[in-house]
């Protein structure tokens, strides 16, 4: 078997269409492109939603709806697990928890606790929002929690 010899199923495909081959075929000299102009070229033509300058119909009419992102909370987010690297008895609190890395930023709303993992020391942690499962763990280890 070589490639010359290789050949779709019939009736499975159309022929290609062969540009450039003359006169004759129909498709010869500007090979079915027009005469001059942007398409004429190769890689030529605008960009998909190109109104020719006009103002396009997209921007035109500008966004709908409702987007909830100014009046989302955003909290600073830490779980349990990551506490363990406190030595017994700290008070945990976010600027803490900046200084060791532990978070990138103090978001503008605080710092949310998680219960993720498990929590092996009694430790003091002050934040803005704890979950359920993250005041049971804590609580469980011999800690307390204080909401900011």
């Amino acid at each position: 078997m070589e490639l010359h010899t290789l050949s779709p199923a019939a009736n499975s495909k159309h022929r290609p269409r062969r540009v450039g081959r003359g006169r004759g075929s129909g498709l010869g000299k500007t090979s079915g492109r027009g005469e001059n102009g942007q398409n004429k070229r190769s890689g030529g033509g605008v960009r998909p939603l190109f109104e020719g300058g006009q103002m396009p119909l997209m921007l035109h009419l500008g966004k709908r709806g409702f987007t909830n992102g100014k009046f989302m909370n955003q909290y600073s987010i830490v779980n349990v697990s990551q506490l363990n690297c406190f030595d017994e008895g700290t008070v945990v609190t976010a600027e803490l928890l900046k200084q060791k890395r532990i978070i990138s930023k103090i978001e503008k709303d605080g710092l949310k606790v998680l219960g993720d993992g498990k929590l092996n020391k009694a430790l003091t942690v002050k934040a803005n929002k704890f979950t359920q499962s993250a005041i049971k763990k804590i609580q469980k280890a011999g800690g307390t929690i204080e909401e900011a």
